[in-house]
């Protein structure tokens, strides 16, 4: 694996584990974001169709090793299609001006401002690539939730957090993201 490409980890382990439980034969499945394909290689078998973005061009160099379909844009800027589920572990750390080293590892961890740039610019485009029935499971921290949950409920969604994983200094949580109007979809 590219030393530049995020690798696979706790963040990583809890949203395949979920996925895992969340996925069904006929799902099209969309991950974003998806580094090595490490989670996306795993799910391959499990559902219809698996499609993964990245915006690094290591990422998808990597991905694309382990067989995956992968288009290389940031977030999902230009897909046209709707997806029954989709993936992501967002970057939720901000980083401080002296830890950027300019490199594309730094954008699969940096998540902006208060570590919710990316994430908030996800969940405010979700509804652009998500079926109405469709769910998105996505990995939030402990030090950013309440102002990640906010954002969920302002775009109209419901969640759910299905999982949660320990770290030394956060927890991390796995949240399923469903539309409100739709009562399959409501958790």
């Amino acid at each position: 694996m590219e030393e530049s490409v995020y690798p696979p980890g706790e963040d990583s382990q809890l949203l395949l584990e979920v996925a895992l439980m969340e996925i069904k034969d006929d799902d099209e499945v969309l991950e974003v974001g998806t580094g090595s394909g490490y989670v996306a290689a795993c799910l391959k078998g499990h559902c219809r169709e698996i499609v993964t973005t990245d915006i690094s061009p290591l990422a998808v160099k990597s991905a694309k090793r382990e067989g995956l379909e992968v288009i290389r844009t940031d977030l999902f800027t230009g897909i046209c299609r709707k997806f029954s589920l989709i993936l992501f572990n967002p970057p939720y750390l901000e980083l401080e001006d002296w830890e950027k080293r300019g490199d594309w590892l730094e954008k699969a961890i940096d998540g902006g401002k208060g570590g919710i740039e990316v994430l908030t610019r996800f969940i405010t485009g979700l509804r652009q690539v998500m079926s109405n029935k469709g769910r998105a499971i996505v990995i939030v921290s402990s030090h950013t939730s309440d102002k990640v949950f906010r954002v969920i409920r302002e775009e109209g969604f419901d969640y759910r957090i299905m999982a949660r994983k320990k770290l030394f200094f956060e927890e991390l949580y796995a949240v399923r993201i469903g539309n409100k109007s739709d009562s399959t979809a409501s958790l």
